[in-house]
């Protein structure tokens, strides 16, 4: 199986030109891309994805710590965090309407999913975060030594051994995901479980989640899955019951790990209209060299300039 580590920096990047990614980065002959479906309507927050994600990987521990704003201890993605249970608490009053023109009491009891209003108004959302294995990866496209790679199931990984701790790939991604581990400086981030799909076994997150909120499989069968769980949802009255990041047209060309949300991104703290940062890249290289080809004229034709009225 032939295989190229990344596109390198400066190559053309775009929404929806990549709905092959192993296939793009020269993979010739594959298995279906896989990848994770989300489902936070039905994430109790126990986070046993976040243990045996960190069990299995051998990610070291990162503070036990409340952060003071929720119960959750781990605040977000890091290098030493690659699934992270956000616990989203909306605290409201008796009356009050939440996200898809839902009145508390106004469905029966049963009716919402994990994550539904209380009699008060009141309600937790639980989402357990990943990176994004995106389809237009903008951490590929700048990473100098190709530490960062595309597998043959289109994912995302680092190669710590290849990895220099430059840090470019830290702010190029658009969900702030990746990160360097300050104990040895390398970039780290979710592998999708490389070592465990290659042997045809189910990512450790997934594998611990006892609500099956996380999903792994090939990615077209859970975008199927998860349009029929979205239709189900807002058909039982969950208005807000949205699809996030499943769209190939949008600014990643699509996710490997993409969501179901019951509020908007920005609740959740995820970008509503997320962009490959390297997208522009092109246009800007172009700009440079104009910028110094009409520098180099303008010297030219000053030194041009100058040796005639010295003759004169």
């Amino acid at each position: 199986m032939s295989m190229q580590s990344a596109r390198r920096p400066g190559s053309p990047a775009g929404p929806g030109q990549g709905l092959d990614p192993a296939g793009r980065a020269g993979y010739t002959d594959h298995p279906p891309r896989m990848g994770f479906f989300t489902d936070t309507s039905v994430c109790i927050g126990c986070k046993a994805c976040e243990v045996a994600c960190k069990e299995w990987n051998a990610v070291p521990e990162d503070g036990l710590e409340l952060t003071g704003m929720s119960y959750d201890n781990t605040g977000s993605l890091n290098a030493s965090t690659w699934r992270h249970v956000a616990f989203i608490e909306q605290i409201g009053r008796p009356g009050d309407r939440l996200a898809g023109d839902l009145l508390a009491g106004d469905l029966l009891a049963g009716a919402l999913p994990s994550g539904g209003p209380e009699p008060d108004g009141s309600r937790w959302l639980m989402s357990s975060d990943v990176c994004k294995h995106c389809t237009e990866a903008a951490c590929l496209d700048v990473c100098p030594t190709g530490a960062l790679m595309r597998t043959e199931f289109g994912t995302v990984v680092v190669q710590d051994d290849i990895c220099n701790g430059c840090g470019y790939c830290v702010p190029a991604c658009p969900f702030g995901v990746i990160a360097r581990r300050e104990s040895d400086g390398g970039a780290h981030k979710c592998t999708l479980c490389y070592d465990r799909i290659g042997d045809g076994l189910t990512p450790a997150c997934a594998k611990a989640c006892p609500t099956e909120s996380i999903q792994f499989g090939p990615l077209e069968e859970l975008r199927e899955r998860a349009d029929q769980r979205v239709s189900d949802l807002q058909k039982a009255g969950v208005a807000g019951a949205q699809l996030y990041l499943q769209d190939s047209a949008d600014g990643i060309g699509g996710a490997g790990a993409f969501f179901l949300l019951l509020d908007e991104p920005e609740v959740y703290g995820l970008p509503p209209d997320p962009v490959v940062t390297t997208r522009d890249l092109p246009r800007m290289w172009r700009h440079v060299a104009a910028a110094a080809a009409a520098l180099v004229v303008g010297g030219l034709a000053a030194s041009l300039g100058g040796a005639s009225r010295s003759r004169s």
